[in-house]
This record gives C-alpha cells, sequence and structure tokens, in this order.
C-alpha cells in the first residue's frame, strides 16, 4: 500500500506533507506534489497534514488515475524534501472542483 496524491493539491501545493515524510517520497511539479510509490513506507504522516485533503491511501476506490499520475511523475520531476511556500492563491482553489481538466502542468518543479 502507499498513499496518493490527488487533483485536489493541484494550485494548491501548500506542502505541509513534505515536512513530515521521513523517507522523503515527494516530487514537485509546477503546480502539484506527487508521491513515489515505490518509495513510500504507508506509515500515514502526510495524510492528515493536507490542509487540501489532497492525500489519500491507495485502498480507496476510483484511485486509478491518480496512482497512474503519481507514479509517473514522480519519475519525472525533482524531489522536494523542505517545505516551500504555498502559492499567494492557494486558498481561493482548496476545495475547487475539476481542477485537473482546468489546471494541471506536466512541467516539473523547482524541486529542493
Amino acid at each position: 500500500m502507499t498513499y496518493v496524491v490527488t487533483d485536489a493539491c493541484i494550485r494548491c501545493k501548500y506542502m505541509d506533507c513534505v515536512e513530515v515524510c521521513p523517507v522523503d517520497c515527494f516530487y514537485e511539479g509546477e503546480n502539484m506534489l506527487v508521491i513515489n510509490p515505490n518509495e513510500c513506507i504507508d506509515c500515514g504522516v502526510c495524510e492528515p497534514e493536507c490542509p487540501a485533503e489532497a492525500i489519500l491511501p491507495d485502498t480507496e476506490s476510483g484511485l486509478e488515475q491518480w496512482m497512474e499520475l503519481n507514479s509517473k511523475f514522480s519519475a519525472e520531476w525533482p524531489n522536494i524534501t523542505t517545505k516551500g511556500d504555498a502559492p499567494d492563491d492557494a486558498d481561493d482553489h482548496k476545495g475547487e472542483e475539476g481542477k485537473y481538466e482546468k489546471y494541471f502542468s506536466a512541467e516539473p518543479g523547482a524541486g529542493d
């Protein structure tokens, strides 16, 4: 089992999860984070830290798209191990529906 970042992270990218991850399995895209499923140890400490509630266990149904996205982009995007600043408009996008279709970017973030 692993944890998965969903579209709730897009345009929010609070990064509270990065600070608590003991194995540094988060990778940064331009406007969201993903978890490398091969590095995640299923400790679960990241899930309650996410203000956008974007992190879910892969045992929940309907997450296949997000499991694939996390796997693909964690291999392409840079690793991030320290919390950065959330976007200025993060709170405006918290809870917004359809963020993947509206805003997703495959571009990498800065990492650290």
